[in-house]
């Protein structure tokens, strides 16, 4: 049965995997329990990361290619909507104001890149391959999102060609940051998830935000919505926190206020 499962860690950091064997892909069941799942999550008050990652021995391959088969002989306002609905999930998902760690264990493929590039950070194993696959299947994704992350060089290269990059070619790109062994895969993104809940959650948030929106702003506006964001900071109560514990040698106590 094909499922999305969700375990909470430190009550802070909630831990999704991907689970629709053999490929891991989204079907139309797995888009509505993600969809339902981001109807939760978007309620969250207490969040402080996400991280995302398959089950088995694949991160997730996009779309349910067996259903798109299916719905080939039926109306095309099917694939329209079917295409609709996972541009509405990976959305809503980049929008999400938490740090998101994509943790690829095993085969990242189309839609699944497209995925991985709405994380705030991605992380691998060694074994890892990632193909942005619309041109193999007369469609495009990622044409936006990575060029905007690896530069436009390196995007059209994997675009174009569908080929697949391995784990050290990611890292050299930039498409990763890490490559972490099978095993200690998810308890080093805990790890980092962990040391992020330890920060000013406003502080986090904002810091997201002004990242997001490095390329999107000139230079001025860039500067003001950082200064901004930075003057909303020096008024909250964790601040005054940080502050205070710096002077009483302690470490913060931050309640995100």
């Amino acid at each position: 049965m094909p499922a999305i499962h969700e375990t909470y860690i430190d009550n802070h950091i909630l831990l999704v995997e991907l689970d629709n064997q053999p490929a891991n892909s989204l079907s139309k069941e797995m888009k509505r329990q993600f969809l339902k799942l981001l109807d939760r999550v978007e309620q969250e008050t207490t969040l402080r990361a996400i991280i995302i990652t398959g089950r088995g021995n694949k991160f997730c391959t996009g779309d349910d290619l067996k259903e798109a088969v299916k719905n080939l002989a039926k109306d095309h306002s099917i694939i329209i909507n079917n295409l609709k609905k996972f541009s509405e999930i990976i959305d809503r998902f980049e929008a999400l104001p938490v740090p998101i760690i994509a943790a690829i264990n095993g085969w990242c493929v189309g839609g699944g890149v497209e995925l991985a590039l709405c994380a705030d950070i991605r992380v691998a194993i060694p074994s890892s391959k990632f193909i942005t696959a619309g041109v193999n299947v007369g469609l495009t994704a990622s044409g936006i999102r990575l060029p905007r992350l690896i530069g436009v060089g390196r995007a059209k290269r994997m675009l174009l060609t569908g080929e697949a990059i391995d784990a050290q070619q990611a890292m050299d790109y930039g498409l990763i940051t890490d490559v972490f062994d099978e095993e200690v895969l998810v308890s080093e993104s805990i790890k980092m998830a962990q040391l992020m809940a330890t920060k000013a959650p406003l502080a986090i948030l904002s810091t997201k935000r002004i990242a997001n929106k490095a390329f999107e702003l000139s230079e001025e506006e860039a500067y003001l919505f950082q200064q901004e964001e930075l003057e909303k900071l020096s008024r909250s109560q964790d601040h005054k926190e940080a502050l205070t514990a710096f002077s009483e040698k302690r470490k913060p106590t931050f309640k995100g206020n």
